[in-house]
């Protein structure tokens, strides 16, 4: 189907990770993390190249908590948030859950705390990836599909407004 056909796209431009580590792995959670980054970076100038760059990630000195803005487009006008979220112990098993906090409360699909509700495809999609999933899929499977769903729906009811206004 049409899902799966944008999301073999997507993941054939993050590259794929090996290592099998969480942050209590400590010199392999190193190496994770390295190869966390290098997926990221590339597949943040590969959104560039496309014209569709539309988040920044980064971490604390551990990499066990990760901050950034994400930002959508509708109308032509950018609306943007802060992101967050934290590795679980049982990384990458485990995906972790994105929160928007700003958004807390506005919408159905998001948890207390302004975590988001990843579709129901997600969830056996990153099992059956793992540990070759990390964070840019997270991003571009999880969080990129939300936006896109929710944030059309938040400006039509009033509940998120542009800066400019």
């Amino acid at each position: 189907g049409r899902v799966g056909e944008a999301t073999r796209r997507v993941v054939s431009e993050i590259p794929l990770l090996k290592t099998l580590a969480s942050p209590r792995d400590k010199e392999l959670w190193v190496q994770r993390l390295k190869e966390e980054y290098q997926a990221l970076i590339k597949y943040v100038e590969n959104n560039k190249n496309a014209d569709n760059d539309w988040f920044r990630l980064e971490s604390n000195k551990e990499g066990t908590r990760w901050f950034g803005k994400c930002w959508y487009i509708h109308d032509l006008l950018k609306y943007e948030f802060d992101v967050e979220f934290d590795i679980p112990v049982t990384y990458p098993s485990t995906a972790p859950e994105i929160a928007i906090p700003e958004l807390d409360g506005k919408t159905a699909k998001m948890y207390r705390g302004g975590k988001i509700c990843l579709t129901e495809h997600f969830k056996p999609l990153w099992a059956r990836n793992v540990p070759k999933f990390g964070l840019g899929h997270l991003m571009a499977l999880g969080l990129g599909p939300w936006l896109a769903v929710e944030i059309p729906d938040l400006i039509s009811k009033g509940l998120v407004e542009h800066k400019s206004k």
